[in-house]
């Protein structure tokens, strides 16, 4: 009887299963849509078939602060045969997840575990930034899942913008906005140029609310490239700029204007409470023996430079508020904000006048117009001394007084002034500035290339050579100098090398070595071929597939010269072709001459604005692959 009793209970799960799974299955309808879809995004394996995501407005138990919740729902499915992704959301002590939950397409909820952690990267800690996330499988094609998040921001200014691309392709992405007729939001669009984004405005008289529908097709998946612009550029979306709301019949102001944006910056740096008694014997050491202002300066600046190591607190109160100048003193770490305090002041009690300075990197593409907390994700020291300004970044490890870092050239900057402010502009400079220079001259000796060679670097190109040598311990310096001399090459032999100071940053960085490359001459009857390419600059840098612009770190400009001397008794019977290419962000030349007894092989490679436009790269890898023919043809040298 209970046999029997147990293989009934069995043929009923087992029944109950397979009407379960039925229940979950893709139909005939969905595989056939997902195999429409992955025609179309053939990099994809998931798409987003419907995002709708509904921003309210409300306000706090106390009526101070206005808050903001946003739903998201969204139906994700395989496109492809089989996938595993990732979903994940970030919030911090400023905001809160109060669903996130997946759904098979019944609604009948998954069991995949949805983990809670604080949100760590390599060795920078968000020290208040978290993340739910959950991994989950699709095990067709076809497959689908509901996906619901409710979040809620305790304050308004920390929630800034909407955007419509997703990390997978959306078939209908819907933005839904319901502001309340008491609360006077800005609704900023940006690079909505070329997106036929319908929108809808509604006023609810009843409710006393206005609606703003925003629905955009078949929006593309965030672009996976190394070295892009940052998103800002690149993506339309909308900044969420809450100006005032009005409560029991008074008006309070938020982030109407640039004004009221420094004065919340300022309320948090009045916060902060410096001691700096801690740090004053370390000042008088940095400036006991400097002769000149100047040498004062240099001291303090490149000693927190060199001393303290960036710890990015990214989120939250602590991605706004600096630091404490003596905390980050005593524990030798901080973040940008924490370092740009420090920095003022040690300077201050240097006796100089040296200022807190909020600043937008490179990658976002606002500017002090815009009130937002968006518009600037970095901070520095603004250094004012005999009428000139000097912008001091901590966190760029050997960069010299008065060069500035690429990420900040030509960017706005918000410098503290007391009850006001000044807006300023980093300033730019030239590709010149960066330059870096090989040379070599040559001779053939028993079938191989022998010589001397010197690399000179300047501006950012010795500033990212000084920090890569210097992050090396001290008895793996010369091994990787000499690596780095011979590309890792072993046909490529370097010693003898000597070098300038490769601590300080205020000099040419010189390295000046003996050098012996095999394999690239050889001998036929009376005729001699030289490989006299053993750098291979730029030779695969071939940009497939690419989308959007390529940024260089820094404004590149590169020379090498290589001279050859001809050996007695011949003539040269062969130079390879000229390679020239010109476009208007980069400039490219490749040049074979004989002069005299001598053979010089010149490469200059320019990109002015440290890029390469996105309608440049066809041209670009042409050029690659014509640079690679000319790198792979032979000197041809003839008895006379």
């Amino acid at each position: 009887m209970r046999k029997t009793l147990g293989f009934i209970a069995l043929l009923l799960f087992a029944t109950s299963s397979l009407s379960a799974q039925k229940n979950i299955d893709p139909t005939p309808e969905d595989i056939s849509l997902a195999k429409k879809t992955r025609e179309k995004y053939l990099k994809d394996d998931v798409a987003i078939l419907e995002s709708s995501e509904n921003i309210t407005f409300g306000l706090n138990r106390e009526e101070t602060k206005v808050t903001v919740k946003s739903s998201i729902r969204e139906k994700l499915m395989n496109i492809n045969y089989r996938a595993d992704i990732k979903k994940y959301e970030f919030y911090d002590s400023e905001s809160k997840i109060e669903t996130f939950t997946l759904k098979y397409r019944n609604d009948k909820d998954t069991y995949f575990l949805v983990q809670d952690e604080f949100y760590k990267d390599k060795d920078l800690f968000y020290n208040d930034a978290r993340v739910k996330h959950v991994a989950l499988d699709f095990p067709v094609q076809g497959y689908t899942y509901n996906y619901e998040l409710d979040k809620k921001y305790e304050d308004v200014k920390y929630f800034t913008s909407l955007y419509f691309n997703d990390e997978f392709p959306v078939i209908e992405k819907k933005i839904t906005i319901t502001v309340p007729d008491w609360l006077n939001v800005e609704l900023k669009e940006f690079n909505f140029s070329g997106n036929s984004i319908e929108k809808k405005q509604t006023k609810d008289a009843k409710n006393k609310t206005t609606t703003y529908v925003y629905t955009l097709q078949n929006v593309p998946a965030l672009f996976k490239e190394e070295n892009a612009p940052g998103r800002s550029y690149l993506y339309p979306h909308i900044l969420v700029i809450a100006k005032s709301f009005q409560s029991k019949g008074k008006e309070t102001t938020l982030f109407n204007s640039t004004a009221d944006l420094y004065k919340w910056y300022k309320s948090l740096v009045d916060l902060m409470k410096d001691d700096t008694s801690v740090m004053a014997e370390k000042v008088k050491e940095l400036t006991a023996n400097a002769k000149t202002d100047e040498e004062k300066i240099k001291n303090i600046y490149y000693w927190v430079q060199d001393n303290i190591r960036y710890i990015a607190f990214e989120d939250g109160i602590a991605g706004f508020k600096p630091d404490e100048s003596n905390n980050v003193f005593q524990k030798r770490y901080g973040d940008c904000k924490g370092m740009a305090n420090l920095t003022k002041q040690m300077l201050k009690i240097a006796g100089f006048d040296a200022r807190l300075t909020w600043i937008g990197t490179k990658h976002i593409s606002y500017d002090y117009t815009t009130p937002s907390l968006v518009v600037d994700n970095h901070m520095i020291c603004t250094l004012i001394h005999k009428g000139k300004k000097y912008f001091l970044d901590g966190t760029e490890k050997f960069n010299s007084l008065g060069e500035y870092a690429e990420r900040i050239q030509n960017k706005e900057v918000m410098i503290e002034n007391g009850e006001q402010f000044i807006i300023e502009k980093v300033p730019s400079s030239k590709s010149d500035s960066n330059k870096e220079r090989y040379k070599a001259s040559l001779v053939i000796e028993n079938e191989k290339l022998k010589g001397i060679g010197e690399k000179n670097y300047l501006g950012e190109s010795r500033s990212q050579f000084l920090y890569i040598y210097n992050s090396f311990e001290s008895d793996k310096k010369t091994t990787a100098l000499e690596r780095y001399l011979s590309k890792n090459d072993k046909n490529i032999h370097v010693d003898a090398i000597k070098t300038t100071d490769l601590k300080n940053r205020d000099i040419p960085l010189n390295l000046n070595f003996d050098i012996e490359i095999e394999n690239k001459v050889s001998r036929f009857d009376d005729d001699i071929y030289i490989d006299l390419e053993y750098l291979n600059d730029f030779k695969n840098f071939e940009l497939k597939d690419r989308k959007t612009d390529y940024e260089f770190d820094f404004k590149k400009n590169y020379e090498a010269t290589i001279v050859l001397k001809i050996p007695a008794g011949y003539k040269v019977t062969q130079l390879p072709e000229n390679l020239l290419a010109k476009e208007k962000n980069y400039d490219v030349a490749v040049t074979f001459e004989q002069k005299s007894d001598e053979i010089i092989y010149k490469k200059a490679f320019i990109f002015n604005d440290g890029l390469i436009k996105s309608g440049e790269i066809s041209q670009w890898n042409a050029f690659i692959k014509n640079l690679a023919a000319v790198y792979n043809k032979q000197i041809i040298l003839s008895k006379i």
